[in-house]
């Protein structure tokens, strides 16, 4: 995980210069997130055949020299999660390009590129989906690092949430399958959950440096998916 002082733009500044680590924090955070949108974008389309070439376009476009890791300006403050949401779209116009140049081939395919923009906010939407499980799994991951620290109290915490919103059960059940008085499991929820809202605010401070306003609001939007 990320030290305490780091942001995504520190870490973008290091990919843009070649760190082999940041590079790879980079793939890994953000690959599931860039298949998610491509693929809803192109979905029942040709164009869906193209997909690993596209993911693997945006990462290059990323780090070649004087790519688009290198043109990111912080100080524009649009926020990372605007940002990089362009650098995606911007692959996968090239593509469509390719694909739809002309109205008789975009006939023969069966692929509109002016239809497909003309979707372009409810694929705006997808994006923030895509994004919000990003950063809620980010943050479970964060959360089972702390989690870690404290043995097998703190992992059966982790699990407690896991059962309580990954499976649905109620406080009571899950009380009775372990054997542990409903009082106090509903303590370890309380102090769960409130692991999991700091872990939260941590990672969306990280996407979020120069917005601390901004950071508040996602953090208190994407809480609002747990209620």
């Amino acid at each position: 995980m990320s030290s305490v002082d780091e942001t995504c733009w520190s870490m973008v500044q290091d990919a843009a210069e070649g760190d082999h680590g940041a590079r790879s924090v980079f793939s890994r955070t953000y690959l599931d997130l860039v298949r998610a949108y491509l693929g809803a974008r192109w979905r029942g389309s040709p164009l869906l055949d193209r997909l690993d070439d596209a993911v693997q376009d945006v990462f290059m476009d990323c780090f070649r020299a004087q790519g688009a890791l290198g043109r990111a300006d912080r100080d524009l403050r649009i926020g990372f999660r605007t940002f990089l949401y362009g650098v995606v779209r911007n692959i996968a116009r090239r593509h469509e390009e390719r694909v739809g140049k002309s109205r008789d081939r975009a006939a023969a395919s069966g692929f509109d590129a002016e239809v497909l923009e003309a979707a372009d906010d409810p694929l705006s939407r997808v994006w923030d989906r895509a994004w919000a499980r990003t950063i809620l799994q980010r943050a479970g991951e964060r959360q089972r690092l702390w989690a870690e620290t404290d043995g097998a109290e703190g992992r059966r915490r982790i699990d407690l949430l896991k059962l309580r919103f990954g499976e649905g059960l109620p406080i009571r059940d899950i009380a009775e399958q372990w054997g542990i008085a409903a009082d106090q499991l509903h303590a370890e929820y309380r102090r769960a959950r409130e692991e999991f809202k700091r872990a939260l605010r941590e990672e969306v401070a990280f996407h979020n440096p120069d917005a601390p306003l901004a950071a508040e609001k996602e953090c208190e939007r994407l809480l609002g998916l747990l209620k």
